[in-house]
């Protein structure tokens, strides 16, 4: 059984990328699962670092790109966001081209604390890099604004 509060598409997420880092790094979701997002990144001159390897924050980039969709996937959106609170990877292997794919599943999916993991691998399959992203649900009430902010 799907954990999606609704099914979603490949074509209503692809237009929330428009005029984003999301489009200008290339990330594009490939595919939604019962529990999982995936979605590819090029490495190239966008996302390579100045050794040529595939830059770490790009790879969080993919990560957080997915963890939030994802995050946002589970949760009414007329009445709550996710924003990210922690992001951590681990850098496991270089790549200088071709594709990185991303695959994000739930570690906890909390009423007030989401916790999704990313595994992002390169064409033949061999993990990259391994991140965990923490994303704070948020009601989208006034006081919950003043409370994130401090205020």
């Amino acid at each position: 059984m799907a954990i999606w509060l609704r099914p979603f598409t490949i074509a209503e997420i692809t237009p929330l990328r428009r005029n984003t880092m999301v489009e200008h790094l290339g990330i594009e979701i490939t595919e939604i699962g019962e529990d999982y997002i995936c979605g590819t990144m090029p490495v190239d001159a966008r996302t390579r670092q100045t050794m040529g390897l595939l830059h770490g924050g790009a790879s969080v980039a993919l990560s957080e790109t997915l963890g939030s969709i994802a995050g946002s996937m589970v949760i009414d959106l007329g009445k709550q966001s996710v924003v990210g609170l922690e992001i951590n990877a681990n850098h496991l292997r270089a790549v200088r081209s071709g594709v990185v794919t991303g695959t994000t599943r739930p570690v906890n999916l909390g009423r007030s604390v989401q916790v999704w993991q990313t595994e992002i691998a390169n064409e033949s399959g061999a993990l990259v890099c391994l991140s965990r992203l923490t994303l704070y649900v948020l009601d989208r009430s006034a006081s919950s604004m003043r409370n994130l902010t401090g205020g």
